[in-house]
């Protein structure tokens, strides 16, 4: 870890302890002030810290930003675990639990059958494409308008396969629908040999929390069988997001 990471760490641990002005901050560091109003305008400029008119810092918007969506994607893996067995265990297939993570998803859970033939790539803790995934797609539904637009636009659109969308107009178009249905697809898409589809889990207010998929390869079934798990899958998202807090109303927000 480089020193100035490690002293903009540092930085916001004292922050939080209640070390507030410039001269305070820069005599525990044991540096000169210009090194620490450096740093701190890199953390205000990020949102990780904020300052008020006599100088006085405190923890700023974007680091409760991540501390909530961390809390989330802990919360939810926890309480989706008993649930996504039983539909690993209904469906025989292998089941993923992701989160949004800035550009990409990230799998927080990976749970496959014990008798599977074929074992897939994924793991946890791995990143997966927006674009090309259906746990992508679910995640990118559940951003506001003009948020989702701007990552859209922002995304690489590797060609993994022939079926991957190749630019930010088709991917619109597979967001529209999977919002319209409530769930989504991979249509060998990211993989040529594996197809998937994917739900939302909601939280109480409504927002997407994370996405669930099936992930099958076809030498076990075809696509269109594969299309056959969505009521199981939408069974088992429906009662995660319950057990988050959600109570549909008929509509919920993206």
């Amino acid at each position: 870890m480089s020193q100035s990471v490690a002293r903009a760490l540092s930085l916001l641990d004292r922050v939080a302890g209640g070390t507030s002005t410039l001269g305070e901050l820069a005599e525990a560091e044991g540096v000169h002030k210009s090194t620490v109003l450096r740093l701190l305008r890199v953390l205000e400029d990020e949102g990780f810290v904020l300052h008020d008119g006599e100088h006085q810092y405190r923890l700023g918007p974007h680091l409760f930003r991540l501390a909530h969506q961390a809390l989330d994607s802990f919360e939810v893996r926890v309480v989706a675990a008993p649930r996504l067995k039983s539909l690993r265990d209904e469906t025989a297939q292998t089941v993923h639990l992701a989160v949004l993570d800035g550009a990409t998803a990230i799998y927080v859970d990976k749970l496959e059958p014990r008798e599977m033939p074929v074992r897939m790539a994924s793991r946890i803790g791995k990143t997966a494409d927006l674009h090309s995934t259906a746990v992508g797609k679910v995640l990118l539904t559940g951003l506001d308008p003009a948020e989702r637009d701007e990552l859209i636009d922002q995304l690489t659109y590797v060609k993994y396969t022939e079926n991957t969308p190749a630019g930010p107009a088709e991917l619109r178009d597979e967001i529209a629908r999977t919002a319209e249905r409530g769930w989504s697809e991979d249509h060998a898409e990211n993989e040529t040999f594996i197809n998937c589809v994917g739900a939302p889990i909601r939280g109480a207010n409504g927002r997407i929390l994370a996405a669930v998929s099936i992930s099958v390869p076809d030498v076990l079934l075809p696509y269109e069988d594969v299309l056959e798990l969505v009521p199981a899958l939408l069974s088992a998202t429906t009662d995660i997001s319950r057990d988050c807090g959600h109570r549909s109303t008929g509509h919920s927000p993206r």
